[in-house]
């Protein structure tokens, strides 16, 4: 069996197709009645090839939870630069940030990406590199943390740790909502934009520069 450094690059098409019909077979069957075989025929390459790019079952596991970790990080980054911008200033902070929180919860947490992950990650633990894997790991975090130290340089926010306030930020815009209703998708539940407002609210009376 190959290992990871013999691993094929290979072409971009073949390692979706195999990516997207792992997922697929992940999620209808699970882990352990996929076959590499099964794998192989729905994405029209030899079993071989799959081999030859993921080496094994379980690389190829986490090459699917990993793809759509970083789509969803993808989707967190496009979503600061379009709301929380240079141009945002004091009288429009509250809105920019709880816009962003908004997008957030129907985007990324009301999307079929990560109802997915989440579907994966829990089902399929074992065969993951180790209980409670996260393909997202601390980027989102670090990423919000990047924007609420910028905002901190332009006078609109006290940050003294900007991680910090980033995981605080975060459990007040979207853990009451999730915590209380299972989900943080406004799409779907009215109640969501409220708590998130107020989640908002309380983040910046904590931090909102005097």
């Amino acid at each position: 069996m190959p290992t990871t450094k013999t691993l094929r690059e290979g072409s971009t098409l073949k390692r979706a197709a195999i990516l997207a019909a792992a997922r697929e077979l992940f999620l209808a069957d699970g882990f352990d009645r996929t076959s590499v075989d099964a794998v192989a025929a729905r994405a029209e390459v030899s079993k071989r090839t799959v081999y030859d790019y993921f080496g094994d079952k379980r690389t190829l596991l986490q090459a699917v939870v990993d793809t759509i970790g970083q789509s969803l990080i993808t989707t967190i980054r496009r979503t600061l630069d379009e709301t929380l911008t240079d141009r945002t200033d004091t009288d429009g902070l509250e809105d920019a940030l709880v816009a962003f929180s908004m997008r957030i919860a129907t985007d990324m947490l009301g999307s079929a990406e990560y109802a997915t992950l989440q579907r994966l990650v829990r089902a399929e633990s074992g065969h993951l590199p180790h209980r409670g894997y996260n393909s997202m790991a601390d980027t989102p975090d670090e990423a919000i943390a990047e924007r609420l130290a910028a905002f901190a340089e332009a006078g609109l926010l006290d940050v003294p740790d900007p991680r910090l306030a980033a995981d605080q930020f975060i459990a007040l815009a979207f853990g009451v909502a999730l915590d209380r209703l299972g989900s943080a998708n406004a799409a779907e539940d009215d109640r969501v934009r409220p708590l998130v407002v107020e989640g908002v609210r309380t983040f910046l009376r904590a931090y909102r520069s005097a």
